[in-house]
């Protein structure tokens, strides 16, 4: 039984650490591989990101997996939930081994933030070690294919998009062929995710969505967030991250090439992206449990393909998860507050 969510792929594993109240509005959250880890990749298209050990998932560098992925609040300081992660996974002996004693571990997290400075009124609230590994050990205590929390919570609890509330979303897809492609995302975005003549939702225009809202529906809220643009100050950052696990056997080079696909999964959802001062990254697991058809052409373009859609979906579900947030920090109504479930 699948529950539409990254844990489909199996051994995956999510966790969150959410901070809020007192000036906190921020939070981390951690994919967890599989025990022997995942073949890992990243894609980064934004001209400013905030990344960590993402050299080394290039597939010319000699890690070939890594046991977790960190997507953080906080912007560059929140980078540091990453060494909490690295802290519990040298203490279940996991990672690179560099001696012939087992304990001898260096694991490699690959880290990518979010811009959520401020937005619960403290500038230097962010997360830190503990915070990462909080979130750890919750992926760690979770249970197989259970489903993940949306909305906001963990990277997304601060996340905000153009000027309504981010969050963090999944969605997951099984192949014709029995393989699952899936996807998280943190949406925290300066872009639009929204069709301005009309208020519906970009991704779900690529999903065949017809339904609009109604014309009074859609003017109310033109109206609240010319409100907000008035009191919020102007979003940064344009940053939506991403991880998309499958349970395929990939070579690095092919999870690059995933990562790479994916992205067009964001472009469909969120206007504009890619551009000078964003974030967008994407990385990409394949655990391996399942054979990729070598004599089929078609085996990976099925997985470059399902990877866009899944992130497309994750995006609309974590907007639509989102709930409002007013506070010190500003105020972000969300689309479901403003256009209801049309």
């Amino acid at each position: 039984m699948t529950v539409d969510a990254l844990t489909d792929v199996a051994g995956v594993r999510v966790g969150h650490a959410t901070r809020t109240g007192d000036g906190w509005l921020t939070g981390t959250t951690v994919v967890l591989a599989p025990e022997g880890g995942a073949v890992a990749a990243v894609d980064v298209r934004g001209g400013g990101p905030g990344t960590k050990e993402t050299d080394a998932l290039d597939p010319r560098n000699v890690v070939q997996k890594v046991d977790a992925v960190v997507l953080t609040g906080g912007s560059a300081y929140g980078l540091d939930a990453a060494t909490g992660v690295m802290a519990w996974l040298e203490d279940q002996g996991r990672g690179v081994r560099v001696g012939a004693d087992p304990s001898h571990v260096v694991p490699v997290v690959p880290a990518a933030c979010v811009f959520d400075l401020g937005r619960g009124g403290d500038f230097r609230a962010r997360p830190d070690a503990a915070t990462g590994r909080a979130a750890v050990e919750a992926a760690a205590s979770s249970q197989p294919g259970v489903r993940v929390r949306e909305g906001c919570v963990g990277a997304g609890t601060g996340a905000a998009v153009g000027l309504m509330k981010g969050g963090v979303g999944t969605a997951s897809v099984v192949l014709g062929s029995g393989i699952t492609v899936a996807a998280l995302v943190v949406a925290n975005a300066a872009g639009s995710v929204t069709d301005p003549e009309t208020g519906v939702l970009y991704g779900e225009l690529f999903q065949g969505r017809v339904a609009y809202p109604e014309p009074p529906v859609h003017d109310a809220a033109r109206r609240r967030l010319a409100e907000v643009a008035a009191r919020n100050a102007p979003p940064p950052l344009n940053t939506t991250l991403a991880v998309v696990a499958t349970d395929a056997d990939l070579s690095k080079a092919q999870a690059q090439k995933v990562a790479g696909t994916a992205h067009d999964g964001i472009a469909r959802a969120v206007r504009p992206v890619h551009l000078l001062h964003d974030g967008d990254t994407v990385f990409a697991l394949a655990t391996g449990a399942r054979p990729l058809d070598a004599g089929s052409p078609l085996a990976l373009n099925e997985i470059l393909a399902a990877s866009a859609d899944v992130v497309t979906r994750a995006i609309v579900r974590a907007v639509r998860a989102a709930e409002p947030v007013e506070g010190p920090g500003g105020a972000w109504p969300s689309y479901e507050e403003l256009y209801g479930e049309h």
